[in-house]
């Protein structure tokens, strides 16, 4: 691989919040590797494997969740990286980090999270990402949080473009340690940014259909999409459809990928450096204007038919219910939330708020079930609905 002049250089890092021994190198690593090293063997990275994805608390093995979504975004950054020549370890650690602030039950959970908080400015996943890597996530006996390098704090910060409205926690974080919110972000950033459109988009539909809420005729009202089936069923006419339509989503996965690289090139074709991206005003890594449509339209078609499905949004009902009686129970007694957590909770706002919504966003979907029926005696119906 020949590196790009645009590539974020480990050699270069603007460094880490706290100082280090630099002789501790623990191995040949650069400081990227080492920051994704760190994220992997986070007790907070192993908690997404237990933590929401599409579907709520899945009976299923083979459903997705935010870790293996997170291992698929993972791998689609690294071949983009590789590709554009861009530092492919930044990449990795940005695509692993991405979803670790999200609380139990994915989007339902933080919509509820939201709600309970309110008062004291609300909740934010990707805010909670950066408050869990810098100050909850504690192996180091020397310094609170991971201790990961600027430029992975950098990108998990601007993760849909730079930031002019900061939430309270990460505009608490960025006092704290600048990240130059107003301004754009590295292009490792931004490939991590499309990998998690490209993984998601395509794998959801994975997922929708193996669910049964999601069926071939309706997914091929989507005209790419059904431009690709008949392609495949040209090249395959005597196949079974369920390894069709694995190889549909693939190609899909490829369609973007190469889209991406062709159009990352030419916005990037007269630029000379990392500073130069930054400087550059705009999205450089993404799709073309006319893939950018036809992903476009296929987010609206899974809005419509997955992600409001009526199955959906019940359990995302139930999930929020489990959500808000945690809060208001932790809130009234915080000796519910067990002997360490509740010896350390604040006195004052917002510090008490965003402790108690500290403990919550950490569960996972099966803890926080566990401690809705230890508080409660029981919980708010079947959540899985598949």
């Amino acid at each position: 691989m020949v590196r790009s002049l645009l590539a974020s250089d480990p050699a270069l890092s603007r460094g880490r919040e706290f100082a280090h021994n630099a002789s501790e190198t623990r191995g040949p690593r650069s400081a990227f590797q080492r920051d994704r090293d760190r994220i992997i063997h986070s007790i907070a990275f192993r908690r997404l494997k237990s933590k929401t994805q599409v579907f709520v608390a899945p009976y299923g093995d083979h459903y997705r969740t935010r870790l293996t979504h997170s291992l698929e975004v993972a791998q689609i950054g690294r071949v983009l990286a590789r590709t554009l020549g861009l530092d492919e370890d930044l990449t990795e650690a940005l695509c692993l980090a991405h979803d670790i602030g999200h609380p139990p039950f994915g989007h339902a959970g933080e919509k509820a999270l939201d709600e309970a908080s309110a008062r004291q400015g609300g909740f934010d996943h990707n805010a909670q990402t950066l408050r869990t890597l810098m100050r909850l996530e504690s192996p180091y006996p020397a310094h609170d949080g991971l201790n990961l390098s600027w430029e992975v704090l950098e990108g998990l910060a601007k993760h849909n473009g730079p930031v002019t409205h900061a939430h309270p926690a990460l505009a608490e974080l960025d006092s704290a340690y600048a990240l130059d919110l107003p301004q754009w972000s590295s292009l490792e950033a931004q490939v991590a940014a499309v990998a998690d459109d490209i993984a998601y988009d395509n794998h959801d539909i994975d997922d929708g259909l193996r669910a049964g809420f999601l069926h071939l005729d309706d997914l091929l009202a989507v005209d790419w999409v059904a431009d690709g089936w008949r392609a495949v069923e040209q090249q395959y006419p005597r196949v079974e459809r369920s390894r069709l339509l694995r190889e549909l989503v693939r190609n899909q996965i490829g369609l973007m990928v190469n889209d991406v690289i062709e159009h990352t090139r030419a916005m990037t074709r007269d630029l000379a450096s990392a500073d130069e991206v930054r400087a550059a005003g705009r999205m450089l890594a993404g799709f073309s204007p006319a893939m950018h449509e036809q992903e476009r339209q296929l987010k609206a078609f899974m809005y419509d038919r997955l992600y409001y499905h009526p199955e959906q949004v019940a359990a995302a009902d139930k999930a929020r219910e489990v959500v808000a009686r945690l809060y208001a129970a932790y809130e009234q007694e915080p000796a519910l939330m067990g002997e360490g957590w509740a010896k350390a909770t604040p006195a004052a706002e917002p510090d008490r708020t965003r402790h108690i919504v500290d403990y919550i966003a950490g569960m996972t979907d099966r803890f926080a079930l566990k401690q809705c029926q230890e508080i409660y005696g029981l919980v708010p119906g079947d959540l899985s609905n598949v």
